[in-house]
């Protein structure tokens, strides 16, 4: 009953932090105090809801995932890494889409929550990995989140219908800056998520190079980025062609996800 009440504080604690993020997007004075009180909010529900998911994940010294607690855990994860960017980035403004998203994301963690029945791990090796490769999926989300905002600019751009809460967001040179830079280390670490999952397939599947719908799946998402970064760097991609790509690549990689989770509690039930 306490760890519930727990759960739902972790949720309310992300809405409000959401609503005060919201509040950052409208033209105020009392702008600069909803942004700290977002980012003090938003840290207090990152810190409860990290502490929530160790007790939950951790079974007797073995990792133990489950559907619920693996879509809490990336949304935790992505929470996390928008905060500490935001310290040093001007991408508050993603946390009026990023934070309400992880209020219901953590809802699963209560009504999925992680059983001994569900996939066990004890290698550190591929703890490694399935930490990586959440790590890889956050940051290529927070660049989702920014090529959708990055939409809606050019959009009310193109049509000259600028929004006032579009005024807050910083200019559409430095959010596409910002989520190349998101894009790159995410490309790096899914390539180490894909490199390192060659290692671990024979050990999850039984094949040491198995042709899954995952596997598959996860390579043309990777190639898809290689591609957007090349575009980038050779041919100076951006706007809608970047955002397509991105939204392309992310779908891909959700799809190949989502995949995985299947395989997981096909191959190892217990």
């Amino acid at each position: 009953m306490i760890q519930l009440l727990f759960h739902a504080v972790a949720i309310a604690l992300y809405a409000l932090s959401g609503v005060y993020y919201w509040r950052t997007l409208e033209p105020s004075p009392d702008g600069g105090r909803a942004r700290r009180r977002a980012t003090v909010v938003g840290g207090l529900a990152v810190a409860l809801q990290g502490a929530l998911l160790v007790g939950d994940i951790d079974h007797d010294g073995h990792l133990t995932l489950g559907i619920g607690t693996i879509l809490s855990l990336d949304a935790w994860a992505v929470a996390a890494i928008f905060l500490a960017a935001s310290l040093r980035k001007p991408i508050e403004s993603l946390g009026a889409i990023i934070m309400p998203s992880a209020a219901v994301a953590a809802i699963g963690q209560i009504f999925l929550p992680a059983s001994s029945e569900d996939t066990r791990i004890s290698d550190p090796w591929l703890v490694a990995h399935i930490v990586i490769s959440i790590l890889a999926y956050s940051l290529l989300s927070i660049a989702v989140v920014q090529s959708l905002v990055l939409w809606v600019q050019e959009s009310r751009l193109r049509h000259r219908h600028p929004a006032h809460l579009l005024r807050a967001i910083p200019p559409m040179e430095t959010m596409e800056t910002l989520m190349f830079e998101m894009i790159q280390v995410g490309f790096v670490l899914l390539t180490l998520t894909l490199i390192s999952g060659f290692f671990f397939s024979e050990q999850l599947f039984g094949d040491p190079l198995p042709f899954t719908h995952h596997s598959i799946l996860s390579l043309i998402a990777w190639l898809a980025f290689a591609i957007l970064l090349i575009g980038r760097r050779q041919f100076g991609w951006r706007g809608r062609y970047a955002v397509r790509w991105t939204l392309g690549g992310f779908l891909l990689l959700v799809l190949a996800y989502l995949s995985a989770e299947f395989l997981f509690k096909l191959v190892l039930p217990g």
